[in-house]
């Protein structure tokens, strides 16, 4: 355990940051399952609402530093090609 008033107050900052970086990831990867759900269902249109749905989802995790924003930009590639194979 640390010693020093700074290194208490760092384990807090962090144990903070790493809870709501957990809780943008685990959204993140639900909405990205959403779109794939509806894709292999072959439903273009919830799946186009939930690529709707999504994006601005992934473009926020990567803001707040989450994910990379080259991760961010081929997810959505990927999701809107996927998307726009059904049709």
């Amino acid at each position: 355990m640390a010693n020093h008033k700074s290194a208490l107050k760092r384990i807090k900052q962090t144990e903070k940051r790493t809870e709501r970086n957990r809780h943008v990831r685990s959204t993140l990867r639900t909405f990205i399952k959403r779109v794939r759900e509806a894709a292999a269902a072959k439903d273009a249109a919830l799946a186009k609402e939930a690529l709707a749905a999504a994006i601005p989802v992934i473009d926020t995790a990567a803001s707040k530093g989450v994910i990379h924003s080259s991760n961010a930009s081929r997810n959505i590639s990927r999701l809107t090609k996927l998307v726009n194979t059904l049709g």
